[in-house]
């Protein structure tokens, strides 16, 4: 079975539960579920559906602060700026808009303007998005290709521990998450395409891309 993310066809048994099994690369370390567990694109936008992240919560954008603030640090306004998978209530692009930057959107399923994935940024986010990728490997190699040399990604996800902790996990419980990084997950990623990487807490992860990229 090929790894989601770098394509290694090495992967060995990592966790059964109810509903679906899950395997572990041996190369990068990514714990993933097998193809026929993935929703089918209804399936999935049904779920997506369901979620209610207003833009005027002020605790969902507590929640978004936490890579909003560190990206602010790395990135200052004004720059450009753009917020993939941001969902159907799009937040932190307008927290960024707000603080000054020139910020676009896209979705696959609500914001899909693929035009947008020709342009260059100053930095990428993409806050819940990683868990839900098929590819995780190609969609976070084209993010890559659309920074300009020395812009950063920004992304947001909560990292494997270990086995023991991953058996007790909530987060494995959602039917959309099926591929789980872990800082060595990341780590060796970054190895592998010259970036910077920096951990922010427990589930933010910055990725500058090189200068010369």
């Amino acid at each position: 079975m090929h790894c989601p993310l770098c394509r290694h066809d090495c992967s060995v048994f990592y966790h059964q539960d109810a509903r679906r099994a899950y395997h572990q690369c041996n190369r990068c370390r990514l714990v993933f579920v097998p193809p026929q567990y993935r929703l089918s694109p209804e399936a999935e936008k049904a779920y997506y559906d369901l979620h209610r992240n207003d833009p005027r919560d002020a605790g969902y954008r507590r929640f978004l602060s936490r890579v909003f603030i560190p990206m602010r640090e790395r990135v200052p306004a004004p720059a450009q700026g753009l917020d993939f998978g941001s969902g159907p209530g799009p937040t932190l692009s307008l927290m960024f808009s707000e603080a000054g930057y020139d910020m676009a959107i896209f979705d696959p399923y609500y914001a899909a303007d693929t035009a947008l994935l020709r342009q260059r940024y100053d930095f990428i986010t993409a806050s819940e998005v990683a868990e839900h990728l098929f590819m995780p490997g190609e969609t976070l190699t084209t993010l890559l290709a659309l920074l300009r040399p020395g812009g950063w990604l920004g992304l947001m996800t909560k990292m494997v521990i270990d086995q023991a902790a991953f058996s007790r996990w909530h987060y494995k419980q959602d039917p959309t998450h099926v591929c789980f990084f872990s800082r060595e997950t990341f780590i060796w990623w970054a190895s592998q395409t010259g970036c910077q990487v920096d951990f922010v807490g427990n589930d933010v992860i910055l990725l500058q891309k090189s200068w010369s990229g």
